[in-house]
């Protein structure tokens, strides 16, 4: 029986496209043919990955799903079964089910596996029994990929529903995560992005101890990998251990990811944070004192029910005084369920909300335009994404795909995509750098 063609649309965060190329493997082990162009699909069978996290996230996968299933409905560009996965239906299961009959089957983030079971029914055909692995058809470009560490959070955060959809935290096994890790270098990986919803508690629930220095030091002997990134450590109970690793290996990017949200005693008490702005500050310190030339990477809120302008105004100030080199905000949504949900009242209006976010970010853009302009006719090693019009565009090991700064390269010869470069900088802006290759 020929098998029909699968397009996948991931939504939200790189933890989601992680469980998409890993269900892709097992169904192209199927004999489906798996596709990942969702500016483009085509296909007889359209499977999507949800996002819940925020409200314009939520409304962007209702969105999405909404769109297929008008066109499965008028029969157009022949979909005939339409399937969503990940965190939105795992939270509103019931609620989807009802309002959106279109959809042929409704999975979570956990059992999305069940998908398997469904397409074999309707495509009868020998498969393994093995459950999903680590194996993946990737769907980055082959030289990087997201490599997740653990899922779920138990921080409870007064504002965030990922506890809600997610569950407790939980660390994979680390021989399986360096298993994995070897596996994409045989794959051609040579950055790997390490992901978890919270760095800092890996560990803690499988093996009674922050585990995370020691996982990064054995990632660092696979053979292939020459960058590693880390993303989304939590400030409370940072292991200060890893500081260490970060300062020796010189596989692991001066690069550190790490969601600081507010600034203010009062705004850290209200948003659950369990840190002082006293804690915040000697962290950041402690962090910049041993490993010289990080860059951080962080995410702060406005509107936070409670935030009063004193509090908007000292955290304006501590942007300026912290002058982070990668910052990015979002302003306040009520999700449902969440402590502030329950027992705030969202009363900052949402013109006020905006107006924080832009004042935020116009500081932010005035301060990455200063740091950026410092860097001009220094030499720096990028890797190579793609190829754009007259430029080849790159990153530093500073810079995250997709999210941060890029570089781009004006040369005389062809720059292979997956390769590194050492290339001089002669002009930046706000948040791109613009360079040339030394002959």
């Amino acid at each position: 029986m020929n098998r029909p063609t699968i397009d996948f649309i991931t939504l939200g965060c790189s933890k989601n496209l992680v469980d998409t190329e890993r269900l892709m493997y097992r169904l192209h082990t199927m004999g489906f043919d798996c596709r990942h162009d969702p500016e483009n699909p085509k296909g007889e069978i359209a499977i999507i990955n949800t996002c819940g996290f925020i409200g314009d996230a939520k409304e962007e996968s209702v969105e999405t799903i909404l769109a297929f299933a008008e066109r499965k409905k008028k029969g157009r560009k022949r979909l005939q079964k339409l399937y969503v996965m990940g965190c939105l239906s795992q939270r509103y299961f019931s609620d989807l089910k009802q309002e959106i009959p279109e959809v042929d089957g409704w999975y979570g983030k956990f059992d999305y596996i069940k998908i398997l079971d469904t397409l074999q029914t309707l495509y009868p055909m020998p498969i393994c029994s093995s459950p999903i692995g680590y194996e993946r058809v990737l769907t980055t470009p082959k030289h990087y990929a997201y490599l997740k560490i653990s899922e779920g959070c138990n921080r409870m955060c007064s504002y965030c529903a990922i506890p809600l959809i997610t569950g407790r935290h939980t660390s994979r096994p680390m021989e399986e995560i360096i298993a994995e890790a070897h596996w994409l270098a045989e794959q051609g990986v040579k950055e790997l992005n390490v992901i978890a919803q919270d760095l800092s508690s890996y560990g803690l629930d499988i093996y009674k101890g922050h585990r995370l220095p020691e996982l990064v030091r054995e990632l660092a002997k696979t053979d292939g990998i020459e960058w590693i990134r880390l993303h989304y450590a939590y400030p409370t109970d940072f292991p200060r251990e890893l500081l260490q690793v970060m300062a020796e290996e010189k596989k692991v990017c001066k690069y550190l990811d790490i969601a600081l949200q507010h600034c203010t005693d009062n705004m850290l008490s209200l948003m659950k944070r369990h840190i002082t702005r006293k804690e915040q500050d000697e962290l950041i310190r402690d962090i910049r004192q041993a490993v010289p030339g990080i860059c951080l990477r962080t995410t702060l809120m406005v509107g936070h029910p409670g935030e009063t302008e004193k509090d908007f105004e000292e955290l304006k100030a501590w942007v300026r005084e912290m002058r982070f080199e990668r910052m990015g905000a979002f302003a306040y949504s009520e999700e449902d369920g969440t402590y502030a949900a329950r027992h705030y009242k969202d009363d900052i209006p949402q013109e006020v909300k905006e107006k924080r976010l832009a004042e935020l970010m116009a500081i932010q853009e005035e301060i990455s335009s200063e740091i950026m302009k410092e860097k001009r006719g220094a030499v720096i090693r990028v890797i190579i994404d793609r190829k754009e019009g007259d430029y080849t565009i790159g990153r530093t090991e500073q810079d995250s795909p997709e999210v941060d700064c890029e570089v781009l390269v004006k040369s005389s010869k062809k720059l292979k995509v997956g390769e590194m470069y050492d290339v001089r900088i002669v002009h930046t802006e706000a948040f791109d750098i613009y360079a040339e290759t030394i002959d």
